[in-house]
């Protein structure tokens, strides 16, 4: 995807009652699978703009956790939505393990772990632009698990002796650096018998063969990296971010519930929203 560049025509209005906001809306990533076990999907990413009225009492921000890992045969979970106003990105969805549980489904779906029937679904809201695709499948003779789906790309499928990589997220420059967000955590491996899979650019856990696979970045909404054998434990997803790009010449009022940074820009504000959920009031 192409990166955002803004200029300050798009945040002025010839309505002196409404202004506009950029935004960047990232879930948490889900969860890896354990034993043998697939990379979580990523967070669902959504970004733009839109014009808000001066005045408006609040508006709604969370930032959304990512899933817990699974070790061995366990169940990991997925990430959770992430919300600015009406805008809400969805969590991550796990990936699977060397069972018949398969990788859930969410704003990017999870990985199928060695044994999974099937990996999870991205977009499972359905949203125009899509805010993140599918996971990748696994196979039990090649024993090794597919990658999450990320934010720019489906995960990986397994091949023989190579787990399947985690899905590369999306580039922005909405903080004003390029970052890239919302990558697939990698598959995990059987030590000796095939090799564990890279996450996706965009803060994707690796997975591995033996140990604990990586977790997903925090506040990039990657998924966590699979498991290897024997039951090994995966990595958890990263949490989400909420950021925000406005005109210098407003200020919000944040809530307690909200951990938060602003730094000024040339002539903008660019508010990260790190964790927690409350309410925003821009003045």
């Amino acid at each position: 995807m192409n990166i955002k560049t803004l200029s300050t025509s798009r945040y002025n209005s010839t309505n002196s009652q409404i202004f506009s906001v950029e935004y960047l809306v990232v879930a948490g990533g889900g969860g890896g699978g354990g034993q043998i076990g697939a990379g979580g999907g990523a967070g669902g990413l959504r970004l733009g703009s839109f014009l808000l009225p001066v005045g408006q009492p609040t508006y709604t921000v969370t930032v959304g956790a990512g899933g817990s890992a699974s070790g061995g045969l366990g169940v990991a979970t997925n990430g959770s939505n992430s919300v600015f106003s009406t805008t809400t990105s969805t969590g991550g969805g796990r990936g699977g393990n060397d069972t018949n549980e398969a990788g859930a489904s969410g704003g990017s779906g999870g990985g199928s772990g060695r044994s999974s029937p099937s990996a999870g679904n991205g977009n499972v809201n359905g949203y125009t632009p899509s805010e993140g695709n599918n996971g990748g499948m696994g196979t039990p003779g090649n024993n090794a698990a597919g990658g999450g789906g990320g934010a720019g790309a489906s995960g990986g499928n397994a091949s023989v002796g190579q787990a399947g990589v985690g899905g590369i997220g999306v580039l922005s420059d909405i903080s004003g650096s390029s970052v890239y967000y919302a990558g697939g955590g990698g598959g995990g491996g059987w030590s000796g018998n095939s090799t564990a899979a890279a996450g996706g650019q965009g803060g994707g856990g690796a997975g591995i063969v033996s140990g604990t696979a990586t977790s997903g970045t925090a506040n990039t909404g990657g998924g966590g990296g699979g498991g290897g054998y024997p039951g090994t434990q995966g990595g958890a997803g990263g949490s989400g971010i909420v950021i925000l790009k406005y005109l210098s010449s407003k200020s919000l009022i944040v809530g307690v519930g909200l951990t938060y940074t602003t730094v000024t820009t040339g002539n903008y504000k660019i508010t990260k929203f790190t964790a927690g959920s409350d309410t925003i009031t821009f003045t």
